[in-house]
């Protein structure tokens, strides 16, 4: 119980002074670039992990396309989409994360799952720090009710965006 106590702190602890960093630095240049099939690479292999065969994940693959920013940023905001939809979806369901093309021209990352959704009440507190939709669940999947906050983050320094559409977490960079 002290390790489980223990582990949790740190992951709380981590979470704030990663949310510090992003509050308080400069936007990422526009010089570096990210390719999207090995972002989605990563993110696929820790989803898998997390998940134990107890989840159909799908990853969009040979996306071929780009995007400006810091790696570490972008493989966190997508790592943090990514273990919630784990974590929310029941056994056997299923979790989809898509690239596509915004009519701006800008580019999205879509995750959808099958999991229970988010009662439309909820969604504007939806990234607020330690807001948690059903606190019992919630501490049961381990999570710190900071993950949306640091992918609302990491948009907005990319220049982008996180929303809810039809039940999707959508970030748009």
């Amino acid at each position: 119980l002290m390790s489980q106590q223990t582990q949790r702190m740190h992951a709380l602890v981590a979470d704030l002074l990663t949310l510090a960093r992003l509050e308080g630095s400069p936007r990422p240049g526009s010089d570096r670039w990210v390719d999207v099939d090995a972002l989605f690479a990563h993110a696929e292999n820790e989803a898998i992990a997390l998940s134990a065969k107890r989840h159909s994940i799908a990853f969009a693959s040979g996306v071929g396309a780009q995007i400006a920013g810091d790696e570490t940023e972008l493989r966190s905001a997508l790592g943090n989409l990514v273990s919630n939809a784990v974590r929310y979806t029941p056994e056997g369901g299923r979790i989809d994360v898509e690239w596509r093309v915004a009519d701006s021209g800008s580019g999205e990352i879509a995750v959808s799952d099958t999991g229970p959704g988010i009662a439309r009440a909820h969604l504007p507190r939806l990234t607020e720090r330690f807001y948690r939709v059903d606190g019992s669940r919630s501490r049961e999947s381990g999570g710190t009710g900071l993950g949306l906050a640091i992918v609302k983050h990491i948009m907005q320094r990319h220049g982008g965006e996180l929303r809810v559409d039809l039940g999707h977490l959508v970030c748009t960079v």
